[in-house]
């Protein structure tokens, strides 16, 4: 081995390490800032139920909430309703993605798919799923069925809305550069579509998820029966537990919280920065 590849490979591991540490060094700058901002509205919120603005029992102090949540998550109680919304979260969303990601794709490839389904995609996405909960109920009634359909409806749009924008934002240039060097349709679509598409795509993921859990809550509240983080707002606000409220919501936004840094920020290190689509995403 020359003196020149032992050169090169030291300098090649050097990079990779400070690139690691870069990245190290980025999360944690971002997990501090997360922590900053919760804590300046949890502030914020203090300050507002210490003041006397509202009654304490429309907006009990923090450490009535922390130990209403510890009460619940001790004895299970807030754990199953969890795992029943994040069961019908799931469920709808997968779905959605099943059937939002093909279509959106053949949305963008193909004239007649998109001249038929462009237009119930524009007049379907702007209908509140909420709407839709009184008449879900009537046709399947109440429980997991109406619920999941709820989801599915509210965060299958986005995915298909933002899969095809993105397929078709794809620069023509990578196109042709790519079939000038002897690339296949099959090559084409995974190796230059589907990576050019990827920003647009994990967008529509996000958004998904986000219209997911706005569905759940809403339909928890009507059609779920008895389970569910949805119900347990609305029972609590039946009996003025605002506390049991609160608890449910920091609940909810702690499970969006970890999905956003483990589930999305996770695909899309692995995807566009990978790719490096997101300095092509920002100019």
């Amino acid at each position: 081995m020359t003196e020149t590849t032992i050169n090169s490979e030291a300098t090649t591991g050097a990079a990779a390490s400070g690139t690691a540490m870069t990245e190290r060094h980025k999360s944690r700058r971002s997990l501090w800032r997360a922590a900053i901002v919760l804590i300046v509205a949890a502030c914020c919120y203090e300050a507002v139920a210490r003041s006397g603005t509202f009654a304490p029992a429309l907006m009990p102090k923090l450490s009535l909430v922390a130990q209403t949540l510890v009460t619940m998550l001790a004895d299970g109680t807030m754990l199953e309703h969890s795992v029943y919304t994040l069961y019908r979260v799931m469920f709808g969303f997968l779905l959605a993605v099943l059937v939002g990601l093909p279509l959106g794709i053949l949305m963008a490839r193909f004239a007649a798919v998109e001249g038929f389904f462009l237009p119930l995609v524009s007049a379907l996405m702007p209908i509140p799923s909420f709407a839709l909960v009184p008449l879900f109920m009537l046709w399947f009634g109440i429980g997991n069925l109406t619920t999941i359909l709820i989801v599915f409806y509210a965060a299958t749009f986005p995915m298909m809305f933002n899969t095809w924008s993105g397929v078709r934002s794809v620069n023509p240039l990578w196109l042709r550069a790519a079939g000038a060097m002897g690339a296949d349709e099959s090559a084409l679509f995974w190796k230059v579509i589907i990576p050019g598409a990827s920003p647009f795509i994990i967008t529509g993921l996000r958004q998904s998820f986000l219209r997911a859990w706005i569905a759940v809550v809403g339909a928890e509240m009507i059609a779920a029966s008895d389970w569910g983080l949805g119900w347990v707002i609305f029972d609590a606000k039946e009996f003025l537990n605002t506390d049991v409220m609160l608890a449910a919501l920091v609940v909810i936004g702690g499970i969006g919280f970890v999905f956003e840094k483990m589930v999305f920020g996770s695909l899309e290190k692995a995807t566009i920065q990978r790719w490096g689509m997101s300095r092509v995403a920002k100019g």
